[in-house]
C-alpha cells in the first residue's frame, strides 16, 4: 500500500475530474466514503451535481484568508493497495482515508484541523481531498507528509496482512558514527612517472596490490609507477586501482589521460556509470554548497535523474497495458514503483536551500577511515593489470602487500560508513 502525494490549485476542478471517467475511461461509480468538514452535511453529498456545495464547503477556510491564500491550496492524496491483494471494503477505504489524515492534515482531537474528504472511482484504492487551511485561519505545514504518510501506508498494510511484520529487534545497536570518505588523487607527474596521494592503510594496501610502489622521500609519502613504463600500461594500472579503492568506498580523483574506463568501442559509458559519477562527486563534497550542486543532475525536478526514471517506470506499466489489458496487474506494480519516486522527489523537495546552509566542520572533513570497509574487500581485491608483470624480486620486497590488507588505520577503531 502506497500513497501518491500531490497539489492542486483549484478545489472544484479536481473534483469535478475525480466524479468524471477519467483520462482513460477507467474511473466509474464515484462516491463518498468519509471526511470531516467541520459540520457540512456529507451524507448529504452523494452525486455529481453536489460538486459545487462540497467545493464551497472545503474552500471556505481558504477564502477567510484572502490575499494570504497560498496559490495551490489543494492537498491529494491518493492511496492504492496491492493489485496482487483482495480490495478493501468503502467501511476499510474509510478508515485507511482517516488514518492517513490523522498523521498529516487533520491530527486526532485538534478542533481546528484542516477539512477533508475522501472518496472512490476506481478499485483498491481511495482519494483524499483537502485544502490547506486550517480553521483557526492558519496553514498547514505539509513538511514530511510524504514520509508520515508511507509510514502509516506501511503500518496500514501490515496489519492488513500484506505485508510481513517486521521482526521485534532483541537489542539496540548503538549508532554508527559517520564520517566523512577519504580522497586519493592519482596523476600523472612531469617526470614521466604516475603517482597516487593520500589514502589511509587499506588504500596503500589496495595501491600496492594495483602495481603502484611505496616512496618516502624529500617529496612526501606517495604511491608511484615508474617512468620506464609505457603510458597505456600506466592507464590500465591507474583506472584499475582507481576501481579497486571505489569498490572499498574511496573518494578517487583519477585524471583523465588515465582513465580508460570509457575508452573503445566496448568501454562506453552507461548510464549506471554516469549516475556513479555523481556518486563519486557527492561523496566528494566538502560544503553543502558542493553536495548541493552535485545532487542538483539527481534531483532536479524536470531533468534529474529521478524523473526521467520515474517517467520510465510510469511508461513501462502503460505500456504494459495497452500490449495486453490482462497483464494489468503487472502494470499496477511498474505503477507503484513509479509513485514510490514521487513520494521520494516530495520528501526532497526542499533540499537545496537547506543543503546550502550546512557547514561541516574542519575536523570531520579530515577524520580518518577505519576498518568498516574491509567489508568490500571481496570487490576490491580483484586481478590486477600489474599483477603478469610484476617482478619476482617485488614479491620478497617488505613493501609488497600481504594476503589481506591490515585492519584499519594505526590507533583508529572508530567504525566507516557511506
Amino acid at each position: 500500500m502506497i500513497a501518491h502525494l500531490q497539489r492542486a490549485s483549484h478545489t472544484a476542478g479536481l473534483l469535478a475530474y475525480l466524479y468524471g471517467p477519467g483520462e482513460r475511461n477507467d474511473q466509474s461509480n464515484p462516491r463518498l466514503v468519509g471526511g470531516d468538514c467541520h459540520g457540512a452535511p456529507l451524507d448529504l453529498l452523494t452525486h455529481a451535481g453536489s460538486l459545487p456545495y462540497l467545493a464551497h464547503a472545503l474552500d471556505a477556510p481558504v477564502e477567510r484568508l484572502g490575499s494570504r491564500a497560498p496559490e495551490r491550496p489543494v492537498w491529494v492524496c491518493s492511496v492504492r493497495s496491492d493489485p496482487r491483494q483482495l480490495d478493501l471494503t468503502d467501511a476499510q477505504w474509510a478508515e485507511v482515508a482517516r488514518r492517513v489524515t490523522a498523521v498529516t492534515v487533520a491530527s486526532g482531537g485538534d478542533p481546528d484541523a484542516c477539512r477533508w474528504i475522501a472518496l472512490r472511482n476506481q478499485p483498491r484504492q481511495v482519494h483524499v481531498v483537502a485544502t490547506l487551511a486550517r480553521e483557526d485561519g492558519g496553514l498547514h505545514n505539509a513538511y514530511r507528509d510524504a514520509f508520515r504518510l508511507q509510514s502509516e501506508c506501511h503500518r496500514i498494510a501490515t496489519e492488513l496482512g500484506h505485508l510481513p511484520a517486521s521482526p521485534t529487534p532483541t537489542t539496540s545497536a548503538p549508532a554508527p558514527e559517520i564520517l566523512m570518505p577519504i580522497t586519493v588523487t592519482i596523476a600523472p607527474e612531469p617526470t614521466g612517472s604516475v603517482v597516487a596521494r593520500g589514502g589511509d592503510s587499506l588504500a596503500k594496501s589496495l595501491l600496492n596490490h594495483a602495481g603502484f610502489a611505496y616512496a618516502n622521500d624529500w617529496h612526501g609519502p606517495r604511491h608511484r609507477l615508474p617512468t620506464s613504463m609505457g603510458r597505456d600500461e600506466q592507464a590500465a594500472i591507474s583506472s584499475h586501482a582507481a576501481q579497486m579503492l571505489r569498490a572499498a568506498r574511496y573518494t578517487v580523483e583519477l585524471d583523465p589521460v588515465l582513465d580508460t574506463s570509457s575508452a573503445g568501442p566496448q568501454r562506453g559509458q552507461s548510464l549506471g556509470d554516469q549516475v556513479l559519477a555523481v556518486t563519486d562527486r557527492i561523496r566528494g563534497a566538502e560544503s553543502g554548497a558542493e553536495l548541493a550542486d552535485a545532487l542538483a543532475p539527481l534531483l532536479d525536478p524536470e531533468q534529474g535523474v529521478l524523473e526521467r526514471v520515474r517517467e520510465a517506470l510510469e511508461a513501462a506499466g502503460e505500456q504494459i497495458t495497452d500490449l495486453a489489458d490482462e497483464a494489468y496487474q503487472l502494470g499496477d506494480r511498474f505503477g507503484f514503483a513509479s509513485d514510490f519516486i514521487v513520494a521520494a522527489q516530495s520528501e526532497l523537495a526542499d533540499e537545496d536551500e537547506e543543503l546550502r546552509r550546512v557547514v561541516l566542520p574542519s575536523q570531520e572533513r579530515a577524520a580518518p577511515l577505519s576498518a568498516g570497509v574491509h567489508d568490500a574487500l571481496g570487490a576490491a581485491l580483484a586481478a590486477s593489470p600489474a599483477a603478469t608483470r610484476a617482478p619476482a624480486s617485488r614479491d620478497a620486497s617488505p613493501s609488497a602487500p600481504a594476503a589481506a590488507p591490515p585492519a584499519g588505520p594505526a590507533g583508529n577503531s572508530a567504525s566507516r560508513t557511506r
